[in-house]
């Protein structure tokens, strides 16, 4: 553990979004650092994900949200970003791909039932649940996703459910979370620019499908 270094990477970072908050902005996103460097001397963070979590913490400070990290929602729950502003809540889960060496031989499926898994589990603890990950990276939004929940069909919320629960079985997720999920929007983060462009889900759908598109290697 580096604690000097990560309060140096954290203060940079904090410092270059500042330049576009006002005073009292500065000063919740300085709360959202702090909390950061406490959970470090925890254990509890790293810096790379620290990093993405404080660039969206300040696109949402900059919407007029008060932001807290690292969220207990349940006992075996805890979100990423957690905002609120008047009645209204965010959650925001970033991904960034990880899978682990135990599903080296389905790593698509595995990273597409976890997508699945948080959308269905964290969206019922908020107004607007979101996910982040770096423009490096791809999300495989489960397409059920992208329609609303009265307008799903029974018996594809139970294939989702019955694919989502091959990995996901302590506990597994339920019929009602499958069809009730909502995910409103996905967040871009360009770490070196050093922002986060928001997309609603189809659109980034759409985005991912043309790079997609245009990455295939015809043999």
């Amino acid at each position: 553990m580096d604690l000097e270094k990560f309060r140096d990477d954290v203060f940079k970072i904090t410092d270059k979004l500042s330049e576009r908050l006002t005073d009292e902005q500065i000063k919740k996103l300085s709360f959202v650092r702090e909390r950061l460097v406490e959970l470090y001397q925890q254990n509890l963070v790293k810096i790379n994900h620290s990093v993405l979590e404080i660039i969206c913490a300040s696109e949402l400070i900059r919407d007029g949200y008060l932001v807290n990290v690292e969220e207990r929602l349940s006992d075996i729950l805890v979100c990423d970003i957690f905002a609120t502003k008047g009645d209204g809540s965010v959650i925001i889960e970033i991904e960034t791909g990880f899978t682990p060496p135990a599903h080296a031989l389905n790593t698509v499926d595995y990273y597409a039932a976890r997508i699945m898994s948080k959308i269905a589990r964290y969206s019922k603890h908020c107004s607007k649940f979101c996910l982040a990950t770096p423009v490096v990276g791809l999300l495989p939004i489960p397409s059920i996703f992208l329609i609303p929940p009265l307008a799903r069909n029974p018996n594809d919320v139970k294939k989702n459910q019955a694919f989502c629960n091959r990995f996901y079985k302590n506990p597994p997720i339920e019929f009602d979370s499958i069809l009730n999920a909502h995910l409103h929007s996905i967040y871009l983060i360009n770490t070196d620019k050093v922002f986060a462009k928001q997309l609603d889900p189809q659109n980034y759908v759409d985005l991912t499908k043309k790079l997609l598109d245009k990455s295939e290697v015809n043999y």
